[in-house]
């Protein structure tokens, strides 16, 4: 029997590239997993592409209370979130683990940063009695934002593990803690890139 890679452990090409694709087995899971998030989020942009070119009168986000500010806050938060999370791969990549969580807790911080203010803005509408069944556009804002913040809320869940019980890793098996957090940052920057096409359809145009 063939011994199993001893940097890979008991799974095989955790770490290793895998022969046919290139690259390890849980970066092709997270490809495999994005594609289908972007069939997700496109069924819901094109709906709100038909919906609008359909309709005689469709509501402006900032006619409507979109704050363009407070959007615009959280979208450069969710930049510099995503750059924390690369300079905490990079510090990874160096030999740097302590660094490399700090950088990931960064990210946290700014992904609850990003939900407290959406809270606010969820809480704004509903006091002007905007809800999902007011109109076609309140139904496409909450279900859009919301589905985001929930893959947000998922990433936090993720990164948390990472800095938390799943930290022995980084001393253990540097190689693979590497891996899974480039994983996980593959993984944020899509839903950063969810909300860079989000914030200009909903509060710009």
């Amino acid at each position: 029997m063939e011994a199993t890679n001893t940097l890979d452990g008991p799974i095989p090409h955790s770490v290793t590239p895998h022969a046919v694709t290139g690259i390890n087995n849980g970066k092709f899971a997270v490809w495999l997993f994005l594609a289908s998030e972007v069939m997700l989020f496109g069924a819901l942009f094109s709906s709100y592409v038909l919906l609008r070119v359909g309709s005689v009168e469709w509501p402006h986000g900032r006619d409507v209370g979109l704050s363009v500010p407070l959007g615009t806050i959280n979208t450069l938060i969710l930049i510099f979130s995503s750059v924390a999370v690369v300079f905490g791969w990079a510090n990874m990549k160096l030999g740097k683990p302590g660094a490399a969580r700090g950088w990931l807790g960064v990210t946290i911080v700014c992904a609850i940063i990003f939900l407290v203010v959406k809270y606010f803005e969820y809480m704004a509408k509903f006091e002007h009695h905007h809800f999902p069944w007011t109109n076609d556009f309140f139904a496409l804002y909450f279900t859009m934002t919301g589905l985001h913040a929930i893959h947000i809320i998922g990433g936090i869940v993720v990164m948390l593990y990472m800095v938390g019980p799943g930290a022995y890793l980084a001393k253990t098996n540097p190689e693979k803690y590497t891996n899974r957090l480039e994983c996980t940052g593959l993984y944020w920057h899509f839903v950063d890139l969810v909300w860079i096409f989000l914030f200009p359809i909903l509060y710009l145009l």
